[in-house]
């Protein structure tokens, strides 16, 4: 064998001719995680000033005449 063949045959080893959309499905299957994740986080702050709604009467009750002094946040 010369060595030119051995290279040959070793350059025809190291070719990989796998499908490389199967080898990146794990970072799909990821970012999917993730986003449904942060779906999940962003859908627990749904509806949240209704949970307090009686707070936010008392206090804007409380506080009217401040708020009728200060006209347009000046």
């Amino acid at each position: 064998m010369t060595l030119a063949t051995i290279i040959a045959f070793a350059a025809e080893e190291s070719e990989h001719h796998g499908n490389v959309a199967l080898e990146t499905v794990g970072y799909g299957i990821i970012a999917v995680v993730v986003f449904a994740a942060l779906a999940l986080v962003t859908l627990s702050y749904r509806n949240v000033a209704n949970r307090h709604a009686r707070k936010a009467e008392a206090y804007a009750r409380a506080h009217a005449d401040d708020l009728q002094r200060s006209g347009h946040g000046h």
